[in-house]
């Protein structure tokens, strides 16, 4: 993985792009291939540092993302082969992302403002994971921040209907976490949201017209046929 490293950050890029599209050959619109090459190189840059270790809550930061952005796509099927393709290509595993995510959902939606934060003194399989976060990055080493735990922390309050801005910063005080980084990385995530909505729409308008035109370009030939039909009905008679 060393000389991974040595490339050029443009070289990664499309290293990554060419794994992509090697596990999922088939085409993938523009509107969702650009942004997810966009997350990969993100993604990349961070799962290769030397300081990175996997962990749940940024495995349900990159879900959540990931199920944002893919809103809409064309085929369910095609959607979770994508979310299949990206993971094994940074040589990961997916169904451990969607195991942990959605034991993280689970536990967040039973969860209020207050036993939200109060994790560190109750026990369970959700309350270790983020004790041992929390330690990690409160000085034990093996903790990499990044905009996707950003976003997997914002998630777990909205779940748990306490997205007040003193929650969030108990809980990063909690799990030791800079807030001003946190602060930062949602604005980019909920940027990242309204241009998305914005470019869905965009393609809506842009799919409904070019519907219409072939429904205007249909029209004649169907009333050509239509008459030509009644004509065939009508000559025998004759």
């Amino acid at each position: 993985m060393w000389m991974f490293e040595l490339l050029t950050p443009r070289l990664r890029w499309l290293f990554k792009a060419c794994l992509l599209l090697q596990a999922y050959k088939r085409p993938i619109p523009s509107i969702y291939n650009t942004t997810l090459q966009e997350l990969m190189v993100q993604q990349h840059l961070m799962r290769y540092k030397r300081s990175y270790r996997y962990d749940p809550v940024f495995a349900l930061g990159f879900v959540t993302v990931y199920d944002k952005l893919m809103e809409g796509y064309p085929s369910d099927e095609d959607r979770d082969a994508i979310f299949q393709a990206y993971i094994k290509a940074l040589k990961e595993d997916p169904e451990k992302y969607r195991m942990d995510a959605q034991k993280l959902e689970e536990w967040a939606r039973a969860q209020n403002s207050t036993t939200l934060v109060e994790f560190s003194s109750k026990g369970g399989e959700v309350e270790g994971m983020l004790k041992d976060i929390a330690e990690r990055a409160g000085g034990k080493g093996g903790f990499s921040y990044s905009r996707f735990f950003a976003v997997g922390l914002f998630r777990l309050l909205e779940l748990a209907n306490a997205t007040e801005p003193t929650i969030l910063e108990k809980l990063c005080a909690a799990l030791n976490i800079n807030k001003r980084s946190v602060d930062r990385d949602l604005d980019v995530y909920r940027n990242l949201l309204s241009k998305l909505v914005q470019a869905k729409e965009l393609l809506k308008e842009y799919v409904d017209r070019e519907k219409k035109k072939r429904e205007e370009r249909a029209e004649p030939q169907k009333t050509n046929e239509a008459i030509t039909q009644c004509l065939g009905q009508e000559l025998p008679g004759l």
